[in-house]
């Protein structure tokens, strides 16, 4: 049987990978810029795939059989990260430091976010939590690198920017597994739809208007391959169960 602990590992095997491939994003733009510029937009693209998906075939109607109102609460959770971006992007129409940081604060955020999904996800179940985990997993690589360029724009030196973007893109996952998952771990399956369907708001809204605008604003040759070999992906891992 599926228990506790068990689902413990795996949220916290997921947080610590991403903040891994996270590193591995920002030690690449350090080292090898050109490079991890080309691949962005095409890890963007296939993750952005495997997210769209999770939501629309497994996470939101998984959500619906526990809580009659999930999809209210997949809206609230679409309108929360598109009302938090939006005042990220409105602040950031300031002096380069200020960009840099306001930027930089609102990936903080993004990336925190991103370690309570896990903590929900897996706490519903290990399928869902695997798809979410792969697109996440997968797109820490690009933040990684966005979050390293935006403090160079803000004029922040380059040894400095890769300490903050570690402290803000790639430390931020875990601390928000761990913190959420003694919260989400105790919650009755009502509660616990009503969280998964805020869930999958925020997965529509990271794939749909986070992930595929940015992608778009570099797209290269195959992109669109990209994106539906994520939904491949998502659709192999759901109609085979493979777990």
């Amino acid at each position: 049987m599926f228990n506790l602990s068990q689902t413990f590992v795996w949220v916290a095997s997921f947080a610590v990978v991403a903040a891994i491939i996270n590193d591995l994003g920002i030690f690449a733009i350090f080292k090898h810029r050109k490079w991890a510029e080309r691949v962005k937009p095409y890890l963007m693209c296939f993750a952005a795939g495997v997210l769209v998906s999770t939501p629309l075939m497994l996470a939101l109607p998984n959500a619906l059989s526990r809580n009659a109102y999930a999809g209210f609460f997949a809206l609230v959770g679409f309108l929360f990260m598109y009302f938090s971006n939006s005042l990220i992007r409105h602040k950031t129409k300031q002096k380069p430091l200020a960009f840099g940081i306001t930027a930089a604060e609102g990936i903080g955020i993004h990336s925190f976010v991103d370690g309570i999904v896990y903590a929900v996800t897996f706490s519903v179940s290990i399928l869902s939590g695997l798809l979410a985990g792969i697109g996440l997993v997968i797109h820490e690589f690009a933040e990684g690198v966005i979050t390293y360029l935006v403090l160079i724009k803000g004029n922040v030196s380059k040894k400095v920017a890769v300490w903050y973007a570690f402290l803000i893109a790639s430390l931020t996952t875990p601390v928000g597994a761990f913190l959420a998952y003694p919260f989400v771990s105790k919650l009755n399956p009502v509660d616990l739809g009503a969280m998964m369907g805020f869930v999958s708001g925020v997965l529509l809204y990271v794939s749909a208007a986070h992930l595929l605008p940015e992608a778009r604003e570099h797209e290269k040759e195959h992109s669109s391959l990209a994106f539906l070999g994520g939904v491949v992906l998502a659709l192999f891992i759901v109609l085979t169960k493979l777990v």
